[in-house]
């Protein structure tokens, strides 16, 4: 064997040596192509069916079902956050008589082609109940005070009950999906969906590709409704609204290749399970009526919705004003689905946190005991809101977001998750300083409030609170927001 024959083969067997060891340099994660964004819950109050839409402006528009169901309103911030503080415009008023005079629901806007449209629905004076969809067109850059005009009703199949209508656009053709009642069936409403032959006007035959027809689907009404879509992957994911709106209420959630012929219902697959419902944990009943918008840093698709904090209605739902707008990330699991997670509690939105150097395995709770690893579900067990530190003193706090109340703490230098007692000693063992990242300053390292220099650190994929010395240690204790 030759000289460098040897060279080579002794340091590859250093090298292996090292890494079985744990020696050597651990291998490094990519930054996250989608790190952490947060924000604090409600957006806004007494807003139901929200729906924001962020266009090349800079702004983010915002509209949704007031409680009096008499008027169309706006609002526009540079942030999402913004907001819940932003001026609002009211941009048309129902008529006082005949159609388009009762049961103001479900507005959406977009830009389309240079001009800003409305789709909503509304009911007549002399029959709330005829609820048909209906078009607006706004002139001028700014909708808040564009001009607008009405562009009609959008005619379908046939003159029934019909909402919820939005558009949107997959391989260069803009459809529209709507929910309708089929007069041949007997539920509520069913989802469509068309091409567009212009902005108010669908083309051909519509086709239907969802009924409720599941369990979750009928509860209180027999109700398929408020469709948005969103595209990751080569995929195009229609969420959409079941049962009646109370606590019930609930997003289901059809699958098709963005390109496959989106008017063919074989196109389409529902999913048997709902993908996001009430959660009493957090004090979330009602989940539904969503769209989707992206965050400011354009890395992240965004989940807006509205549901209630209590779970108990008096009387009809629909005269309860008490829906409010509410955000939160949007996940995507290894396989290109959507995971929504559960509706978080109210505050500030919790966020994922990857390993330094496994970037498929997150921080979570296990049976309560803290860990990392892949492809976690629940997703909330890896969702963790950094909170003011019980402890206080600059320190912040990892609380559960499906466990409120719950905070991710060290015993014994084990990280756990448990309920914070109100002691002294557990708020010092549940509060971090949080550091930037010790093997990445674009990553995140927290340190021990009462055991200084004893980081969060991942070791045999358990987590404890330890004193990183080496590379390979200090890897361990750097994690990625996400």
């Amino acid at each position: 064997m030759s000289r460098n024959a040897v060279r080579l083969l002794l340091a590859v067997l250093v090298a292996l040596a090292a890494s079985l060891t744990g020696l050597g340099a651990p291998a490094q994660a990519a930054v996250p192509d989608s790190p952490a964004v947060t924000y604090t819950n409600p957006i806004a109050e007494k807003r139901a069916d929200p729906h924001i839409f962020k266009h090349t402006d800079g702004f983010y528009y915002f509209t949704a079902t007031v409680p009096e169901y008499d008027r169309i309103v706006l609002r526009r911030a540079t942030t999402i956050q913004g907001l819940s503080t932003a001026q609002e415009v009211t941009i048309w008023t129902k008529h006082s008589s005949g159609v388009m005079g009762a049961h103001i629901w479900a507005p959406e806007i977009h830009f389309i082609d240079g001009k800003w449209y409305v789709y909503f629905a509304a009911g007549s004076t002399s029959d709330i109940w005829a609820i048909r969809m209906y078009v607006l067109e706004g002139t001028g850059a700014n909708p808040l005070t564009a001009t607008w005009t009405e562009k009609g009703q959008i005619t379908t199949t046939w003159q029934s009950f019909s909402l919820d209508s939005t558009t949107f656009v997959v391989n260069g053709v803009r459809y529209l999906a709507w929910a309708q009642r089929n007069p041949s069936e007997n539920n509520n409403t069913s989802l469509f969906i068309a091409k567009m032959a212009n902005p108010w006007t669908i083309q051909g035959t519509p086709a239907e590709i969802s009924q409720p027809t599941l369990s979750w689907e009928t509860v209180g009404f027999k109700v398929n409704e408020g469709p948005a879509l969103i595209q990751h992957g080569g995929k195009v994911f229609m969420t959409y609204s079941a049962s009646a709106t109370d606590a019930n209420y609930c997003l289901g959630m059809l699958t098709a290749s963005a390109t496959a012929d989106l008017t063919d219902p074989a196109s389409w697959t529902k999913g048997s399970q709902p993908v996001f419902t009430t959660n009493a944990s957090t004090s979330q009943y009602g989940p539904g009526h969503n769209s989707f918008t992206v965050s400011e840093d354009g890395k992240s698709d965004v989940l807006v919705y509205h549901d209630r904090s209590y779970k108990d209605i008096t009387g009809d739902p629909l005269n309860d004003p008490n829906r409010r707008t509410r955000v939160q990330k949007v996940y995507w699991k290894a396989d290109g689905t959507p995971d929504f997670g559960i509706p978080v509690a109210d505050g500030v939105t919790p966020q994922r946190f990857s390993s330094y150097n496994y970037a498929d395995r997150f921080i979570r709770h296990w049976e309560f005991r803290g860990r990392i690893e892949a492809n976690v579900s629940p997703l909330a067990d890896s969702q963790f809101r950094v909170v003011p530190g019980l402890a206080g003193s600059g320190t912040v706090s990892l609380e559960s977001a499906n466990f409120p109340g719950y905070y991710l703490r060290h015993k014994n230098f084990e990280a756990w998750v448990e309920k914070n007692d109100g002691t002294s000693a557990f708020a010092s063992d549940a509060s971090f300083y949080q550091r930037a990242g010790l093997a990445d300053s674009a990553g995140v390292s927290y340190e021990s409030y009462n055991f200084a220099g004893r980081y969060l650190r991942h070791y045999d994929y358990l987590l404890y609170v330890q004193t990183p010395s080496t590379a390979a240690d200090k890897g361990d204790a750097t994690f990625y927001a996400q």
